[in-house]
């Protein structure tokens, strides 16, 4: 049924720009409220300018339940109400709207920068401290709690071994965590600006290395977006080579993120064996095309590389071999009293949690919400192929860990039956240029969750702006909410339950 004042638009299929309503602010926000409310969530929100640098603002909804998509707009001065008040969905796009366009979300409780970089409007810097009109405090402040016994810690930037940076601030009292503070912005790179002007050969390889443990996810995101504002048809075979690839990447993750949370409980079985395996899923991706992680693999237009009748008895015989080798690895867990006891209510969130904060994925799935885009919203392959939603009820560590299990053996049987049945035909098609004056919407369901790419073409048909939401971005906020009330020592194991991404949250 459509949502009103707003249109509805489908997964990979353009809109002309003209369409999309443009809502007086009050009822943009009223109408944005009113839908989260009612069980709808934000996909995406964010503000782009135009050609003469009057800006609006752009709202992607989503309805999981009903498979539908719906888009509104409104034009807006360099302040507007804030919708984070009524709908704490919108806190984070709101943060990251002020801080790149110099837009202020009036009453906004939290208004500090997500990235620390410079703004993209000329002359109206959000932090501009000659000017004295910073929209965004100059000097961050960190949220603390006041009490006899309470003491903060401070995590990173800087972290042991090898692993990118981010700032995590405890408020504790002994060992009990009150409050999680997470501050990134260390990864930023710039991607969504960069790809403004585009696509030109810079523009694959930025997505490609988007999120680099995400390749295929993001790639897919971004060339089933290219075709789809170019008209331009993938053949069955490419489409069905895409989907072995993410579920490949799907598989490799979940089966590293479980061997990591055995490791940080000291369960060193599953931990090794896990390791191993997750190398012999990357493996399986060179196999492919060459590369561990997918790069080179994907491109608009299909692929780039095919699947020999060889090339698949070989791929199929490994991977029989490594089906067999996680379903023992893994099912030590559930097997093993001290694992389960370290689990189980171990970092607990609620699906009310979920759906207030937006959040998507496994930790959604993990509260038994049936949010997947293979399913709610498919593209490609999965128009034909449906794999199941995969959910737990308990929303905890244990939650967390078993979904992924579950999504590990769909994958496994997905990729089994389309290696069985590859169509035949070519894998790839000469791609066209791209229709002027439309938005995209292309949703890809990624080993970690939703990702979102938004493309906006201009009347030259390049894009004049681009706008990415990795899974993660929604994200890392429920980890700080999952670890209230938990001890200190639980940090290690909520967070890799979560795995969430520092660069695909910076861009």
């Amino acid at each position: 049924m459509p949502l009103a004042n707003t249109i509805t638009i489908f997964n990979c299929r353009p809109l002309e720009i003209g369409q999309i309503p443009v809502l007086d602010i009050a009822v943009f926000r009223n109408t944005i409220i009113d839908a989260v409310a009612n069980g709808q969530r934000i996909a995406a929100l964010f503000a782009a300018p135009t050609h003469d640098q009057r800006f609006f603002l752009y709202a992607l909804l989503a309805d999981d339940n009903a498979g539908e998509l719906y888009v509104l707009s409104a034009e807006t001065a360099d302040t507007y109400p804030a919708l984070t008040p009524d709908c704490p969905q919108a806190h984070l796009f709101e943060r990251e709207i002020a801080e790149q366009w110099a837009i202020k979300p009036l009453s906004h409780p939290w208004l500090k920068p997500v990235r620390f970089h410079p703004g993209y409007r000329p002359g109206r810097d959000a932090w501009n401290r000659k000017a004295g009109e910073s929209i965004l405090p100059c000097v961050t402040d960190f949220y603390t709690v006041v009490g006899e016994e309470i003491h903060e810690v401070a995590v990173g930037p800087v972290h042991a071994g090898i692993i990118e940076p981010g700032h995590f601030r405890f408020q504790c009292h002994g060992e009990n965590v009150l409050h999680l503070e997470i501050s990134l912005g260390y990864q930023h790179r710039g991607v969504e600006r960069a790809v403004c002007g585009g696509p030109n050969k810079r523009t694959l390889p930025y997505m490609q290395t988007l999120a680099g443990d995400t390749t295929i996810g993001h790639t897919t995101a971004y060339s089933h977006l290219v075709e789809s504002l170019g008209q331009t048809p993938t053949s069955p075979r490419a489409e069905s080579l895409r989907g072995i690839a993410l579920e490949l990447e799907r598989l490799a993750n979940h089966t590293g993120g479980l061997g990591a949370l055995a490791g940080d409980i000291g369960y060193l079985p599953t931990a090794s064996f896990c390791g191993r395996i997750r190398g012999d899923f990357l493996n399986l991706t060179a196999l492919l095309c060459g590369n561990r992680f997918g790069r080179g693999l994907i491109q608009p237009g299909g692929v780039r590389f095919d699947v020999t009748s060889p090339l698949s008895i070989t791929f199929l015989d490994r991977f029989y071999r490594f089906q067999k080798d996680v379903t023992v690895a893994v099912e030590l867990l559930w097997n093993t009293p001290s694992v389960l006891a370290r689990f189980e209510e171990a970092g607990a969130l609620t699906p009310q949690i979920c759906r207030e904060l937006g959040l998507v994925g496994v930790p959604a799935r993990a509260c038994g919400l049936e949010m997947d885009c293979r399913y709610n919203f498919p593209a490609g392959v999965y128009r034909f192929s449906h794999i199941p939603v995969s959910t737990w009820h308990s929303g905890d560590v244990f939650a967390r860990a078993y979904v992924r299990w579950l999504e590990i053996q769909k994958s496994i049987a997905f990729i089994i039956d389309q290696m069985n049945m590859l169509p035949e035909g070519p894998v790839i098609t000469a791609t066209k240029p791209l229709i002027p004056n439309r938005l995209c919407v292309s949703l890809v369901e990624g080993w970690r969750g939703e990702i979102c790419h938004i493309g906006i073409t201009d009347s030259q048909g390049i894009f004049r702006h681009y706008k990415i939401v990795d899974p993660s971005f929604h994200n890392w906020t429920g980890l700080a909410m999952a670890l209230r009330n938990q001890q200190i020592s639980d940090f290690p194991l909520c967070n890799k339950s979560f795995d969430l991404s520092y660069c695909g949250h910076d861009l």
